[in-house]
């Protein structure tokens, strides 16, 4: 359904550089605040949801593949005096 929303032209702005900056739409971003106003609003806090943090890689390193943590915290401080 369309409707018209008359937004102040900063706050409109605003809301375009962050929908940029999170590659989203700005339909998108309007509509998850929407939806977290109502249900705070309801009493019930939207679930955290993590944003998806993955990479390209090829997986662990040499070394630290097998998961000794001895082996994992030798490395992170290699060099370091510790």
């Amino acid at each position: 359904m369309k409707t018209t929303v008359d937004i102040p032209i900063p706050l409109l702005e605003e809301a375009r550089r962050a929908a940029d900056r999170e590659g989203t739409t700005l339909r998108a971003l309007v509509e998850a605040g929407l939806r977290r106003v109502l249900a705070d609003r309801r009493g019930r806090a939207i679930p955290f949801q993590l944003r998806d943090a993955r990479f390209r890689g090829e997986g662990l390193q040499p070394g630290v593949a097998s998961g000794d943590w001895e082996a994992i915290r030798a490395a992170v401080y290699e060099g370091r005096g510790a």
